[in-house]
């Protein structure tokens, strides 16, 4: 997937866990791991509320990288 992310590293500097995560942004704590994994890239408007939540751009914890053909 094309889509990488460092949200792990952004939540474990708040110090608040996948549930807490999923509560501040209106998702499950499933939702948080399947994006911090990689299966799952989140809409536009969850990675601003998760870019919000982190105090951080999209940019510092999403990065889009085409794949080769």
């Amino acid at each position: 997937m094309p889509l990488y992310n460092r949200l792990k590293e952004h939540r474990a500097r708040l110090g608040i866990n996948q549930q807490e995560l999923g509560k501040l942004i209106g998702a499950s704590r499933q939702t948080v791991s399947l994006i911090e994994r990689g299966d799952y890239s989140p809409s536009v408007t969850l990675a601003m509320k998760i870019a919000k939540v982190c105090g951080v751009t999209v940019e510092e914890i999403f990065r889009y990288e085409e794949e080769e053909q």
